[in-house]
């Protein structure tokens, strides 16, 4: 005799569970699994990647990446209730909930080109969950999805499914800052769970929720429908990034008019509708999810049939590259109009400080800019490796011409020496110890005039100034005494 559809549903997995899976070892599902097996030592948290090579970092004493706090996570955890391998068949098999946490980059072919997000991945898993799977499972959507995602997934599930196995599917989106992803899953503003408004659906959200209550008050843990979870998250990454486009693009009036950007983000700032988190002008936004899940919004209200809404959201991503090459060229025209063999140190190649992660960093662009300018490259970064930043100034997307760029850069790992004999530093990324540096014996190491461009307004300016460098920020003219002329703001004096 069949199952009722009561019986069905008693065999979806409930609290308390024993074994989580998460397909993928990146960014995202290396640090949350992490944070689980800490405040969840009763549970088995196992993590697996196609990826050799990454599994093997994660086994290892150098982690595939580099955040603060998670290496002691990690090594107190692993081995104990905290696993990685490239047996996914084991993994699915044994779990009680799959996370999937795989890239969804931005289509570089097809429909949907340079805006779309690219499921193939999550395809995939679907896919590999259905061809092992043999008992009910909770699938959770953890990477960064379109709406209706979920729905696809179920589909793919749906279409290969075995008879007696049934899977309920989650939303739980990470809302994570790189540099302080621990701290974001240790001490959420939130957790967000969508789910069907059924009763499958709601006991599969009170099975995540016992997870995540094991450290989190419930009065942080939202519950909405699936569809409100994942356009939750692509409309938190919007916001944010609008706020800083919107910041930038005041630093430019700041510049024409001679007000100071950093004094006016602190008085609208003030303003308790408004507050003061991300309105710090700089030389633009980058990482992994602000311009992706912002062309993904695009592209999600193009095929909606709403033109306008697409196009406000548009003028996001393009205010943030005019502010790079907006940096770019300033840069260029202080330094009499041409960069032509002449050698500029670059002080910073990750999108922001505490991660090594490139992925959109606007260092790219400035590099890339003065590079095609016949412009020579020192650059250095604390945590970024040098394999990778050859790889990301030789890409396709940056040049046709790879090993005419790895002539024109050298990467350093110690920034004394990477300022010896250069016409100008360029600061890139906010790191700390550019604060902290002893400028006095940079400024004698560099050919004079000697520059200093902040693209993130984190030095001391006039101490510089004092020094004896031309100093150039964002959003705020800095005067020199005895020169005819500013030369401390980006816009065209």
């Amino acid at each position: 005799m069949e199952n009722s559809d009561n019986d069905r549903f008693s065999e979806l997995p409930g609290p308390p569970i024993s074994k989580i899976c998460c397909i993928g070892a990146g960014y995202v599902g290396g640090p949350t699994m992490s944070v689980i097996a800490l405040k969840c030592p009763e549970v088995q948290v196992t993590i697996v990647d196609v990826s050799k090579e990454r599994i093997s970092q994660w086994n290892s004493d150098k982690l595939p990446i580099y955040e603060p706090g998670l290496e002691e996570i990690v090594k107190k955890c692993r081995g104990k209730n905290l696993f990685f391998s490239t047996d996914a068949k084991k993994a699915i098999q044994e779990a009680e909930i799959i996370f999937i946490s795989v890239n969804t980059p931005t289509k570089t072919s097809g429909n949907g080109k340079g805006r779309a997000a690219d499921l193939k991945h999550v395809e995939g898993c679907a896919r590999l969950i259905a061809g092992i799977a043999t008992s009910c499972k909770i699938v959770v959507e953890k990477s960064t999805v379109p709406v209706k995602a979920a729905e696809s997934i179920m589909q793919v599930l749906k279409a290969n499914n075995k008879q007696g196995v049934r899977y309920s599917i989650l939303s739980n989106p990470e809302f994570l800052a790189e540099g302080t992803a621990i701290e974001n899953l240790i001490n959420p503003d939130r957790v967000l769970i969508g789910g069907e408004e059924t009763p499958e659906g709601q006991k599969a959200i009170e099975t995540l929720c016992w997870i995540y209550n094991k450290w989190i008050p419930k009065e942080k843990i939202l519950t909405t429908n699936t569809w409100s979870s994942e356009l939750s998250k692509l409309a938190a990454n919007a916001m944010l990034a609008q706020r800083i486009s919107s910041i930038n693009s005041l630093s430019a009036v700041c510049e024409a008019t001679g007000a100071d950007v950093s004094e006016v983000g602190r008085a609208i700032g003030l303003d308790s509708r408004i507050g003061s988190k991300f309105l710090q002008a700089s030389v633009g936004f980058g990482g992994s999810c602000f311009q992706k899940d912002l062309l993904n919004l695009v592209y999600i209200c193009e095929k909606l049939n709403l033109p306008e809404v697409a196009q406000y959201w548009q003028k996001v991503i393009d205010m943030n590259e005019y502010q790079k090459t907006r940096f770019s060229q300033k840069i260029i025209e202080c330094l009499f109009n041409t960069v032509s063999e002449k050698r500029l140190t670059i002080f910073g190649f990750a999108f922001k400080k505490n991660t090594g992660d490139t992925r959109e960093t606007p260092a790219i662009t400035v590099c890339k800019n003065l590079l095609d300018e016949g412009a020579k490259l020192n650059i250095y970064d604390p945590k970024v490796e040098k394999s990778q930043i050859i790889a990301d100034l030789t890409s396709t997307r940056v040049t046709d011409n790879p090993e005419e760029v790895k002539k024109s850069i050298e990467i350093f790992t110690d920034p004394y020496d990477a300022v010896v004999g250069t016409h100008a530093i360029v600061i890139c990324t906010e790191w700390d110890e550019f604060i902290e540096m002893d400028y006095d014996r940079i400024y004698k190491l560099m050919i004079k005039p000697a520059y200093l461009f902040d693209g993130r307004k984190i030095v001391n300016h006039e101490e510089l100034q004092n020094v004896g460098f031309h100093v150039i920020t964002i959003g705020k003219k800095l005067n020199r005494p005895g020169l005819m002329r500013s030369v401390g703001s980006i816009s065209q004096q």
